[in-house]
């Protein structure tokens, strides 16, 4: 009789912890999704936005910036900002034929860059 008191108390207090731990997530969840939509609506602005940003190396980064009508790309670096180009809305789209090309393109480099690496072995 003890020994089943025993193992049922084990069981129960399992249960406790893991319904426990649930809960933590869920208010994880909900608590990191909050935080995000808030922190997004404080960074949007209503005619400044980040469109994408792509980092090169340790520091650098190139970004697209859509400024009113305009999408401006910029060079960032450590201690300087270079404005790459300006482009409308129109250059920045590509059409799914274009998009599909660079898919290719870029599974080709990648292939050969472990071809390269394969090789210097």
């Amino acid at each position: 009789m003890i020994l089943l008191s025993s193992s049922l108390n084990s069981f129960l207090q399992l249960v406790g912890v893991l319904l426990i731990f649930i809960f933590v997530l869920i208010v994880t969840y909900f608590t990191t999704k909050w935080v995000g939509g808030f922190q997004k609506k404080s960074v949007t602005g209503k005619s400044l936005q980040m469109i994408e940003s792509l980092q090169l190396s340790g520091g650098k980064y190139v970004s697209i910036i859509k400024v009113g009508a305009v999408y401006l790309v910029v060079a960032v670096g450590k201690d300087n900002v270079t404005l790459l180009a300006q482009l409308t809305e129109e250059q920045l789209e590509l059409t799914e034929e274009q998009l599909s090309e660079l898919e290719q393109v870029k599974s080709l480099e990648s292939f050969q860059e472990v071809l390269d690496r394969l090789k210097k072995r």
